[in-house]
C-alpha cells in the first residue's frame, strides 16, 4: 500500500493513471475489432445463405426465360465494347512481350504456343472478370441498391412476390451465361490480335503461329478457361446482388455498395483463380 509520501511522489501520481488509460484504450480497440470481425462473419454467412437460396430457386419452377434474356442483353451485349478492347490489347501486349523475350533464346517461332496457352488458361477469363465483371457487378449493385433504398424491394415482398426469384435469379443466371461466352470471345479475338502483331513485328507467318498453337493447346486448356469464366460469373452476380439488397444509409450507401462490389469481386476472382488453376492443372 502506498504511503502518504508515495502518493505525493510525481512518478506515482502521473504514471498510474496513464497505465490505466492505455489499458482502457487497448480494451476498446480489441472490442471494436471483435465487433467488426463479427459483423463481417455475419455478412459472409448471409451471403452464403443467399447463394444457396438463389441456387434452389434457379432450378425450381416457375421459370422466367424472358427475364433471363433481358438481363443477358442488358448486362452482356452492352459489355461487348469493353470485352473486345480488353481481348485485343491483351493479345497485342502478350504477343509483343513473349515474341521479344523468346527471341533472346532463339525460339521466337514458338510464340504462338505460349500466347494462345496463356490466353486460354489465364488471361482471357481473369481479365474479362476484372473488367467486364467490375462493370456488371457494380451496375447490379447500383440498380438493386436504388430499389432497396426507395423501398421497391419491400413493395415486392408486400405484394407476395419473392425478391430473390424476381430480381436476383435472372441476374445471376445472366452472369453465368455471359461470362463464359465473353471468355470464349476474348480467346478468339486475343488470338487473332496476337497473330497480327507477331506477323507485323517479327515477321512470323500466320500459318506458323496457328500451327504451333494447335500443336500445344489441348481441349482441357480451353475448358479450364471456360470453367473459370463460369465461376467468375457466379461470383460477380451473387456479390453484386447481395451488396445491392443489403444497402444501408440511403443514396450514399448505394455509392459505397458499388465500390465495395468492385473491390470484393476483384479479390474473390483472384482467389478463385488460384484454386481453380490448382485443381485443373
Amino acid at each position: 500500500m502506498a504511503t502518504g509520501t508515495e502518493l505525493h511522489h510525481p512518478h506515482y501520481r502521473h504514471h498510474r493513471p496513464v497505465e490505466s488509460s492505455q489499458a482502457g484504450a487497448i480494451g476498446t480497440e480489441v472490442g471494436t475489432f471483435g465487433q467488426r470481425l463479427r459483423a463481417r462473419l455475419e455478412r459472409l454467412g448471409s451471403l452464403i445463405v443467399m447463394t444457396g437460396q438463389v441456387a434452389v430457386r434457379a432450378v425450381s419452377p416457375p421459370f422466367s426465360p424472358s427475364a433471363l434474356v433481358y438481363q443477358v442483353e442488358a448486362l452482356g451485349v452492352r459489355s461487348l465494347p469493353i470485352a473486345l478492347l480488353t481481348a485485343i490489347f491483351a493479345g497485342l501486349v502478350i504477343s509483343l512481350q513473349f515474341g521479344f523475350f523468346l527471341g533472346r533464346f532463339g525460339v521466337q517461332y514458338t510464340v504462338g504456343r505460349v500466347v494462345v496457352l496463356s490466353l486460354f488458361r489465364e488471361l482471357s477469363p481473369v481479365l474479362i472478370a476484372l473488367t467486364v465483371g467490375a462493370r456488371v457487378g457494380s451496375g447490379i449493385a447500383a440498380e438493386l441498391g436504388s430499389m432497396t433504398v426507395t423501398e421497391q424491394v419491400d413493395a415486392i415482398r408486400a405484394l407476395g412476390a419473392d425478391p430473390l426469384r424476381k430480381l436476383v435469379v435472372p441476374r445471376v443466371l445472366a452472369c453465368l451465361v455471359l461470362m463464359p461466352a465473353l471468355t470464349v470471345l476474348a480467346d478468339v479475338i486475343g488470338m487473332l490480335a496476337g497473330a497480327l502483331v507477331v506477323k507485323v513485328q517479327y515477321d512470323i507467318s500466320y500459318h506458323l503461329f496457328f500451327q504451333g498453337a494447335l500443336q500445344t493447346v489441348l481441349m482441357s486448356d480451353f475448358i479450364s478457361g471456360v470453367i473459370k469464366g463460369f465461376v467468375f460469373g457466379g461470383i460477380v452476380g451473387v456479390v453484386g446482388c447481395f451488396r445491392g439488397l443489403t444497402v444501408e444509409g440511403g443514396t450514399e450507401g448505394v455509392g459505397r455498395a458499388t465500390t465495395q462490389t468492385v473491390a470484393t469481386t476483384s479479390v474473390t476472382v483472384c482467389l478463385a483463380d488460384f484454386f481453380i488453376t490448382k485443381l485443373t492443372l
